[in-house]
């Protein structure tokens, strides 16, 4: 699938790190370094604008070794790009540590995976058909 996109930024273009990677890496794009307290969060520009094709969704993902090694995250993951948006790919980081976390310009903060989706018609009805599981949730189909 090709995509526009305008690279406002001083760094490559995004790029998948290995050849089934489902997400590219998104870069800060930052002109000087952002310190992350903890529980503080940020929203951090990408340079990055995509005009997506009907039907597609971005998402904006963590990148596991940063959340798992720093305890920093994306706040409202899994975050999502509109096909009709334009604007700046922004990514709302937290820092969930009790350190300081301080992002540098080009550091790869995020991942950004394209999706197909389909949009719902809703169709009022009465009653739903029934199923063995019913209204349980919340754990209702055990612990293990």
């Amino acid at each position: 699938m090709k995509i526009e996109i305008i690279n406002n930024s001083q760094h490559e273009l995004p790029q998948y790190a290995t050849p089934q990677s489902a997400g590219l890496d998104l870069r800060a794009n930052l002109e000087e370094s952002i310190t992350l307290k903890p529980l503080e969060r940020r929203l951090i520009p990408t340079g990055l604008h995509i005009a997506l094709p009907d039907g597609y969704e971005a998402q904006v993902r963590p990148r596991s070794g940063l959340a798992y090694k720093k305890g920093v995250t994306v706040l409202n993951a899994t975050g999502t790009i509109d096909a009709d948006y334009r604007g700046d790919i922004g990514v709302i980081l937290i820092n969930m540590s009790n350190e300081d976390f301080v992002v540098e310009n080009g550091e790869r903060i995020a991942q950004l995976v394209v999706a197909k989706y389909d949009q719902a018609e809703w169709i009022p009805v009465s009653e739903l058909s029934e199923t063995n599981r019913g209204e349980g949730g919340f754990g209702s189909t055990g612990v293990k």
